[in-house]
């Protein structure tokens, strides 16, 4: 009997969301194409957020013109919310104009992730392909 509440108990671990998060391949830090901003994936609460660890003296500078605080250590990815497997809803902050819209990243594969945005409703959207850093 004890055996089986043991198993019982191993087994919801191994499904719980802690672990799954853990080998989530969105988790990491991530370069956008021009390699000027890292960002680093990771767990926020019961979310996802990704916050700036490293950019360019160029990307420093565009940020300055929209928003006020520093670029290194904002969060540019807010409060994401898994989906479905492999897609994140939120909010994506752009420091360039100081402003947050609603986002998505989608998981392509372990190197690779779409960021979505769109200004309001549909209109206005765009997309970028980031690339996961190697340690």
């Amino acid at each position: 009997m004890r055996r089986q509440a043991f198993i019982l108990v191993a087994v919801a671990a191994m499904t719980s969301p802690s672990l799954a998060w853990a080998a989530d391949p969105s988790f990491g830090i991530w370069t956008n194409p021009k390699s000027s901003v890292h960002v680093r994936s990771e767990r926020c609460g019961e979310r996802m957020c990704g916050v700036v660890v490293w950019a360019s003296e160029k990307a420093k500078a565009d940020a300055r013109k929209g928003s006020a605080g520093p670029l290194i250590g904002s969060r540019l990815f807010q409060d994401f919310t898994l989906e479905t497997p492999g897609v994140w809803r939120g909010k994506v902050f752009v420091p360039d104009i100081g402003k947050t819209f609603s986002g998505t990243i989608r998981v392509i594969d372990n190197d690779t992730i779409v960021g979505s945005g769109c200004l309001i409703g549909r209109m206005g959207c765009k997309s970028q392909q980031w690339t996961r850093l190697k340690n």
